[in-house]
């Protein structure tokens, strides 16, 4: 009887050290996996100023279809918050049906990446009201179309000119014009160029080089592409661009 007890004594210290070490392991692989998944977890939240009744979408174009990720119903209160995973940077649209039977200033654009990002606007200026901030990649995508905007502003005014009456019967007017917007579509490829080695850094670059002007030379975008670093050309864009220079040379050769 006393051999037991001692028997009993000598076994159940182990189990319990080696129940010890099995549930620290459990609960250390559970830290593990979910700091993994907050690095690559974006939360959006902010404010619709105004808002009383409408329903938000936060969307993702996935080749080529813009996706909804999520959607929240809204009631009184303009308030929101959505929660996504994604692998890098990307481009997202936070949509709101207004049922004001106008499709114009509905869905702000935006560059997301992990961590917060907070989105505050209005209701009846919900576009062009937005200040997003929490998104590095987001401030320098603003700071490109702020560039941008001045090339925009000048190929509408030129559009404009050309369907003026008065130039309609003059030729040599008319091709003043045309040669006037191929400088201005030519000054705006570089400007688009430029920023993108400019910010080789930033997953907004590829983005530029593969969305915004993925027709420029291929000597261009392929400078580009050769100074992106690892973590940019592995993102969503940085393949893109691979993939898109990889194609263009195919069709050359």
């Amino acid at each position: 009887m006393k051999n037991r007890n001692q028997k009993k004594s000598d076994i159940c210290p182990t189990k319990i050290k080696t129940m010890k070490k099995i549930l620290l392991m459990s609960v250390l692989g559970l830290f593990l996996f979910s700091c993994s998944n907050s690095e690559k977890n974006m939360t959006v939240t902010g404010n619709v100023k105004g808002l009383k009744k409408g329903t938000l979408y936060l969307q993702q174009l996935k080749d080529t279809i813009l996706v909804t990720l999520d959607s929240l119903e809204v009631k009184g209160n303009g308030t929101f918050s959505f929660e996504t995973e994604l692998e890098s940077p990307d481009m997202f649209y936070l949509y709101l049906t207004k049922k004001d039977y106008n499709d114009i200033n509905d869905r702000i654009r935006f560059f997301g990446e992990p961590g917060a990002i907070t989105i505050n606007t209005s209701w009846d200026n919900f576009e062009t009201d937005a200040k997003i901030n929490g998104s590095k990649s987001n401030d320098i995508y603003q700071e490109y179309l702020k560039g941008m905007s001045r090339f925009n502003t000048k190929s509408l005014s030129i559009l404009q000119a050309r369907f003026d009456p008065k130039f309609q019967n003059d030729s040599i007017a008319l091709d003043s014009l045309v040669k006037l917007s191929d400088k201005n579509l030519y000054r705006s490829y570089a400007y688009a160029l430029n920023f993108a080695l400019n910010n080789k850094e930033s997953f907004v670059a590829p983005y530029i080089a593969v969305n915004e002007v993925p027709d420029a030379n291929v000597k261009y975008l392929d400078s580009i592409n050769s100074v992106l670093p690892s973590d940019v050309a592995n993102s969503k864009y940085g393949k893109d661009l691979k993939k898109h220079l990889e194609e263009i040379k195919a069709e050359k050769e």
